[in-house]
């Protein structure tokens, strides 16, 4: 068996920027047991798979270590394989998921991904978080998957060096750390220890949880966001009441070839 193989840099103007995520096309799905296997050789922070149902594409995620239920950048890739390399020809992509549908159209060179929105309610600040980041966040959150640490400015989320075996321990799949910004209306970083990512270089589905937080405390809808990891990513969003848009640009690593 021969399965076309993309790496994408999402959320980047050009490669070695942004977050890779490898492309896989399917005309049917493969066990789930390959799937993973497929994820783990490739090693990147996810793998997409797609599968085409008529007018819409079913999508899944993978990471080395396991599926999960919503990526941002692994969507933005495979939206902008589809378009650049698969004759994708219709102004949005429909992508079935397990966070429901998910949408994606593109003006140029720039996508642009209709997600859900994502609430969060404020918990104690617990000297396990402040010990697993090896600082004090001025504020504590818990969304509907993720933790959210928010800091006082930009530089002490830049400055973070957590304890990834600790934060693998805590609530949540992602920890997000967050911060109003210098440049931007806020900065984030996202760790991701449990899911065989110590650090996620740019991480979209976070952004379901920050825009609506970010746009409630700083009272605007259009937001321009960085994800201030070492690779670095810059988002526009737009907070829509239960859904927020996100969007960047994607630019091809890399095409290659699965022999299995």
């Amino acid at each position: 068996m021969e399965l076309e193989l993309y790496q994408v840099d999402a959320f980047a103007e050009g490669v070695f920027s942004g977050n890779p995520a490898a492309v896989v096309p399917l005309f049917e799905w493969l066990s789930d047991e390959l799937l993973q296997n497929i994820a783990a050789e490739n090693n990147q922070t996810e793998t997409a798979f797609f599968v085409r149902k008529g007018e819409y594409f079913e999508l899944r995620w993978f990471t080395p270590e396991t599926e999960v239920d919503l990526c941002g950048h692994a969507t933005m890739a495979s939206a902008h394989v589809l378009y650049e390399y698969l004759d994708y020809t219709d102004p949005v992509v429909v992508f079935e998921t397990k966070s429901g549908r998910l949408f994606v159209d593109r003006e140029g060179s720039r996508y642009s991904m209709d997600f859900p929105a994502w609430s969060v309610r404020e918990i104690q600040v617990t000297e396990r978080v402040c010990t697993a980041l090896g600082a004090r966040p001025i504020e504590l959150y818990m969304g509907e998957r993720d933790m959210m640490a928010v800091f006082e400015n930009e530089e002490q989320v830049r400055n973070l060096d957590p304890d990834h075996r600790l934060v693998s321990q805590l609530d949540g799949l992602c920890l997000i750390c967050t911060a109003p910004g210098l440049d931007y209306d806020f900065v984030s970083r996202t760790f991701v220890p449990e899911a065989g990512s110590a650090e996620d270089p740019v991480t979209g589905s976070a952004h379901c949880s920050l825009v609506p937080f970010w746009a409630g405390r700083l009272g605007k809808s259009e937001l321009h966001a960085c994800q201030v990891s070492k690779r670095g990513g810059v988002l526009e969003c737009l907070s829509l009441d239960d859904r927020v848009k996100i969007a960047g640009k994607a630019v091809t690593y890399m095409k290659g070839t699965i022999l299995l």
